[in-house]
């Protein structure tokens, strides 16, 4: 980010002044802090040095008596007053750091947006608060989350839902989703029928970031239960495939939207018994017409996706009366990353199994060159191995031309799976 680093200086013309350097890293200080014994060094690196296990100052070798870093502005202000002399030697500014949530701060705000007792608006400018916090940075999130935040949040998100959503519950999910929640708080929201109710119908929320956030944490609940049961409980809702598949159909100019829609929807298909939900919901033609919109990680999980939902009749039916499937499908090989490969493969396997005019649309489509081409390759064995499979399927398809001009054929051994 421009304004934001130090390049290098030009030390024959410029020396930095030393109380400007850190007596760790002997670098001019971004964020200067002091330390209990009085010496100040750069925020990184004392931080580094105690999270390694030490006790002492660096310089007195004086035990620290606490580990509170006082900011020292004085410091601060004056290395970017010389930075801003310095500009003709190549010296940028240095920016002023965002200080850590106080933790004393923290709590005041979690015990006021909890309480029950206190005024509406007080309570929502909390909520706001703890927000704006936990989206400046990791270290905020860590200081929030120390003081019990996960469970007082979904107290607020979860309370008074019989009358819809208010702005408390709304603010709430807006901040529970920037955390990564336990096992026990995941089941207390997937045991509860009410709560996975109230999360469905946040899916249809008029304010697209509700959906979204809604959508984020049934992802995370989903990811983070390991009960089988309890997972079902969830996807057992239909409005939850509706909502998710909504989302990835209509709201794919929003890449936050595209990205959620594509994680929770991966989730819910791990479980086999709710997968004919999402074919109802329209999930297949949806994906297909997705999938160029997406980046690697993300392309990964939709073609994922698209394997799970092939292994059952229904969604094996639906991906194969889209025109699109196995043209894309094909392309993919080899394109994005090896399990992207995988699960092409794999979900052109079942496919092509079941079906002989998508065995000839994946002939048209080039997959014969494909197909050889990743036997070839360092992909995964698994990969290879689908590949094989595939080619020994479609063996019996391919043009006799093909046949007698490719020698790679002739030379690839077709092992059973």
């Amino acid at each position: 980010m421009p304004g934001t680093t130090i390049e290098p200086l030009d030390l024959v013309a410029l020396q930095i002044p030393y109380h400007f350097r850190c007596p760790i890293s002997l670098e001019l200080m971004r964020d200067p802090v002091t330390v209990s014994t009085g010496q100040t060094y750069d925020r990184s690196s004392i931080e580094s040095w105690v999270a390694t296990g030490n006790t002492t100052c660096p310089v007195t070798r004086v035990p620290l008596t606490d580990f509170t870093f006082i900011p020292n502005h004085t410091l601060r202000r004056l290395i970017q007053d010389w930075c801003v002399a310095n500009q003709a030697f190549g010296v940028q500014r240095i920016p002023t750091p965002k200080q850590p949530a106080d933790p004393t701060l923290v709590r005041t705000l979690l015990g006021q947006a909890s309480s029950v007792s206190s005024p509406f608006q007080s309570r929502l400018s909390a909520l706001r608060r703890l927000k704006g916090l936990a989206r400046d940075s990791d270290k905020n999130r860590c200081v929030i989350s120390s003081h019990n935040a996960r469970e007082l949040l979904i107290n607020v998100l979860f309370a008074d839902t019989g009358s819809g959503s208010s702005e408390l519950n709304v603010e709430a999910l807006a901040v529970l989703v920037m955390f990564q929640l336990s096992e026990s708080e995941c089941e207390s929201i997937a045991s509860d029928p009410d709560r996975v109710i109230y999360l469905s119908h946040m899916l249809f929320h008029s304010s697209i970031e509700v959906r979204v956030n809604s959508a984020s944490l049934i992802e995370i609940v989903l990811s983070g239960t390991r009960s089988s049961e309890l997972r079902a409980q969830i996807s057992n809702v239909d409005e939850i495939f509706e909502g998710v598949t909504d989302m990835l159909r209509n709201l794919n100019s929003y890449p936050r939207a595209l990205k959620t829609s594509i994680r929770a929807l991966f989730a819910l298909c791990l479980l086999k018994q709710t997968r004919h939900k999402a074919v109802q919901a329209g999930a297949p033609e949806t994906l297909i017409d997705r999938l160029a919109d997406l980046d690697k990680c993300e392309a990964e999980r939709a073609l994922a996706t698209i394997e799970l939902l092939c292994r059952i009749p229904s969604g094996c039916s639906a991906f194969a009366s889209h025109a699109l499937t196995v043209p894309l499908l094909v392309k993919t090989i080899l394109k994005i990353s090896d399990r992207a490969t995988e699960y092409a493969a794999g979900a052109l396997m079942a496919l092509c199994s079941d079906s002989e005019q998508c065995q000839r649309e994946a002939v048209n489509a080039g997959v014969l060159t494909q197909l050889l081409l990743l036997v070839q390759s360092d992909c995964t064995e698994r990969a290879k191995r689908k590949a094989q499979m595939l080619l020994k399927l479609l063996r019996d398809s391919w043009p006799e031309d093909s046949m007698g001009n490719s020698d790679d054929f002739a030379c690839s051994e077709i092992v059973p799976f």
